[in-house]
């Protein structure tokens, strides 16, 4: 019998003559599939120290069981290249390679490790989830490979079949895991899994055959299935060795896993199911969270919908947060937990660190909400009040960021730090002056919310603030405008206003118009000085305002630089001159004031700002007053009258009032103007349209020439306020409506109204009794048009319902009025008592 020597060298030889076959066959050599060449270079290594036990005379009693497993080595590598070039490889020579394979196992005499796997991977759920099922199982033998219908099967020892089942050394399975395709790496992975789930796989044999690092190079190049099975396999490995995490815990091998996590679901709950496993190495800790991406997918894990899935992802992110810069990152993630947990309970540098990374994240509204209520701003004012400057400057400007929120702001009125930001604001100390920028702004966001801007108010330091304006910053300039035009325009700030306007505040504004080339300032300035002008009465005003400063509202009125913001400010500044000042508005003529709003109206759009138009119909009433024809005149001509119909159509409540003013103080000289609809024998004029005549004011009218409402098409709109939800135009419209009722033109103006079913919505305005002037308004008109019998039949009985009522329970200034009107419906002396 030979010996194992011998059949070694026989084996060789053989090898040999295939080895050299093989690296000159031409299909080989031209796919150069990487597969086949590192087989074959992994045969050929195997071959070498082959070589070396043939040339050693050394004899020992484990000399033939060495040579024994050198030469299942060779079959094994062997049966590796068969597979690798199944494809590549004629007929004839792979039937060859696999004769000599068979002989070659066929020498086997060591007892070998089997693995049981399942052909069914549904079998194998989660580590710790489940168990194993018995039966429906196939049993692969993987010491060999045989070809069969075109296929190359693996085989260790031989096919043997048994109940389905086939039989695997655990050294093949680790080389289909290295080497196999799709199909039978996925069978390798489900026999690995259930072997090491039964606990067959020692620590030993996990060194030994690389496995760890081997599971790994799959996971980062798998498919999603495999990629499961693999984090499962790790999963148990790392519960049954620490020795296991460690090998684990090298940054490639965590670089790989940390790319799980931004996979399907599945995946991500193993994943970061492995990483909290492995996050009680020291190594893991250290090395995960400088992984790019890492925290910010855990981040999106711990907010995701899978409770499990969120609940290992914050167990992971506080095992992390012991490192500040990863505390940081999560910050910035939006994990705000362990930042917070810092400025309460770290150390003075580390909140010093926290406060400042703070204080330069960009934060949405949301982010401000959920700092607040995890505790933020209260260590933070802490901070403020008791540390050093450090302390202090970081603390502030992170509290300035916060500030943003509505939340966060009532923490701070809580918080007690108002008193302090203000002491600090007016204090003189240099080492100081660094913190006011941060302060400004602070108190700037507290004056904002109107609720809390009363504790401001109550502490009146509006002038000292106004006062401050000139010896600061351009930065501080905006905040202190910016918090003084919220105190100001606060509805119970007539007090503060006063005092402002009593000590020179507009003054003290002015020059900001003109000298400062910050918009934000001169906005700011602007906006303060239209809010103090609303209070000023009569000529006072004037007493502030010289011909220099109104050419500059003028100019930013006029000018396509400015905001519209800025032009609405100073229109309205313009707007709380008294109407009735000549001198003013001949100023304002020589300014060419008059077309600019005309066009500013012109050109506006649904997205102009309510305010702009509001202030610019204000301004309009001044140069429509029915004293005075001649502007009168220069107003149509300027085209006046349409914009204000515009207005009535599509402008807010107040420039819709403001309109309807100037409509009626034009159409209150529309009788004067028009003219006879007889023509004259001897005039040399041309002969009027026929459609310039008008019912109501019995004479040819135009737009231009008797500025009529009805020519205009103001009567629509007019009548749509009246019946519109809103009431606080009605007096306006009411008095607009009046202008066609004048004692020459009554009746035509009393039927326009009834055509244009103004009685009934003029009836409910007498009802709902929202405004007095509307009331006395309503009533005059109807008195008018109760003149008419007709008409008296037609709206009597619905309005003597509201008659009687106002008789009973109206304001008695009504009640002479009321009483003309019943005695019209014949109802006076039947209820002569309610008087």
């Amino acid at each position: 019998m030979d010996s194992p020597q011998e059949h070694l060298s026989e084996f060789m030889e053989k090898l040999s003559s295939i080895l050299t076959e093989l690296k000159d066959d031409k299909r080989v050599v031209m796919i150069s599939n990487p597969q086949i060449q590192k087989a074959i270079e992994s045969l050929e290594v195997d071959f070498r120290r082959a070589k070396s036990v043939v040339k050693s005379s050394r004899i020992s009693p484990t000399h033939d069981e060495n040579i024994e497993q050198v030469i299942q080595t060779l079959a094994r590598g062997l049966g590796l290249v068969l597979f690798a070039s199944h494809d590549v490889v004629e007929s004839t020579k792979k039937a060859e390679i696999e004769v000599l394979r068979r002989e070659m196992m066929n020498m086997n005499s060591v007892n070998k490790t089997n693995l049981i796997m399942s052909s069914d991977e549904s079998e194998f759920s989660s580590y710790g989830r489940g168990v194993v099922e018995e039966d429906d199982r196939t049993t692969i033998d993987v010491d060999g490979i045989v070809e069969e219908d075109d296929r190359i099967a693996l085989d260790v020892d031989e096919i043997v079949e048994e109940d389905d089942k086939i039989t695997l050394d655990v050294d093949d399975v680790v080389v289909q895991i290295k080497y196999g395709d799709d199909e039978l790496l996925k069978c390798a992975l489900n026999g690995l899994k259930s072997l090491v789930l039964d606990g067959m796989i020692t620590k030993e044999v996990v060194h030994h055959e690389d496995m760890i690092p081997v599971l790994f190079s799959r996971l980062s190049s798998s498919k999603t299935d495999h990629r499961l099975i693999i984090l499962r396999i790790l999963q148990a490995l790392a519960a049954q060795d620490d020795e296991h995490k460690e090998k684990m815990a090298e940054m490639g091998n965590l670089s790989i896993l940390v790319k799980s996590l931004g996979s399907d679901l599945e995946e991500q709950k193993e994943a970061v199911g492995l990483l909290v496993s492995l996050s009680d190495v020291a190594a893991v800790r250290r090395r995960v969270g400088r992984i790019q991406g890492c925290i910010v997918m855990l981040v999106a894990i711990f907010n995701g919908d899978d409770q499990m899935s969120s609940h290992d992802a914050a167990n992971l992110l506080n095992s992390l947060s012991g490192n500040t810069q990863y505390a940081l990152h999560m910050a910035e993630a939006g994990y705000f937990k362990p930042l917070v947990h810092y400025l309460n309970q770290g150390s003075d540098m580390s909140k010093i660190l926290m406060a400042t990374a703070l204080s330069r994240m960009e934060l949405t509204d949301q982010n401000r909400t959920n700092l607040g209520q995890d505790g933020a701003v209260e260590p933070l004012v802490k901070m403020f009040t008791s540390g050093n400057l450090e302390a202090k400057q970081s603390s502030l400007n992170a509290l300035h960021n916060l500030s943003a929120s509505k939340a966060n702001i009532q923490r701070l009125i809580k918080s007690g730090i108002v008193a302090t930001l203000l002491q600090l604001l007016f204090s003189v100390t240099s080492v100081l002056m660094t913190l006011r920028e941060p302060a400004s702004a602070i108190l700037a966001k507290i004056a904002a919310q109107s609720e809390v801007g009363i504790v401001l108010m109550k502490q009146d330091v509006a002038q000292q603030m106004i006062s401050l304006l000139h010896l600061t910053s351009p930065v501080i300039q905006c905040h202190l405008l910016e918090a003084l035009n919220a105190i100001a325009a606060c509805p119970n700030a007539s007090k503060v206003r006063r005092k402002m306007k009593e000590n020179g505040a507009v003054r003290l504004l002015l020059p900001f118009l003109t000298e400062s080339r910050n918009t934000k300032i001169r906005n700011g300035a602007l906006s303060l000085i239209y809010v103090l002008s609303n209070d000023m009465q009569g000529g006072e005003l004037m007493e502030h305002l010289e011909q220099m400063h109104l050419n500059t509202l003028i100019n930013i009125i006029s000018s396509s630089s400015m905001t519209d913001d800025e032009k609405a400010a100073a229109v309205g500044i313009l707007g709380n001159f008294p109407v009735s000042d000549k001198n003013v508005t001949d100023m304002f003529m020589k300014a060419n004031l008059l077309p600019i709003l005309v066009s500013i109206l012109t050109s506006s759009t649904p997205t102009t700002p309510h305010s702009l138009a509001e202030n610019v119909s204000a301004v309009l009433i001044r140069f429509t007053l029915p004293s005075d024809k001649k502007l009168q005149h220069l107003s149509v001509e300027n085209g006046v009258i349409n914009v204000l119909v515009k207005l009535l159509t599509c402008g807010s409540i107040v420039a819709k009032c403001r309109a309807a003013t100037s409509l009626a103080q034009l159409s209150q000289n529309s009788l004067t103007l028009r003219k006879s609809r007889k023509s004259r024998w001897f005039s040399c004029a041309p002969p009027h349209p026929t459609d310039s005549f008008c019912q109501v004011h019995d004479g040819h009218c135009s737009i231009k020439t008797t500025f009529c409402l009805v020519k205009a098409g103001a009567m629509p709109p007019l009548v749509q306020i009246l019946q519109g939800n809103e009431r606080a135009a009605d007096e306006a419209a009411l008095s607009c409506l009046a202008t066609l009722q004048q004692d020459e033109i009554w009746e035509n103006g009393s039927n326009l109204l009834v055509k244009m079913s103004c009685v009934q919505p003029i009836i409910k305005i007498l009802e709902e009794g929202i405004s007095l002037k509307a009331q006395e308004k309503s009533l005059w008109i109807l008195e008018k048009i109760f003149r008419v019998e007709a008409y008296r039949v037609e709206y009597g009985e619905y309005a003597q319902v509201v008659l009687i009522d106002l008789a009973q329970n109206g304001d008695s200034l009504l009640k002479p009025t009321v009483a003309k009107l019943l005695a019209q419906l014949e109802l006076l002396q039947q209820q002569s008592s309610y008087f």
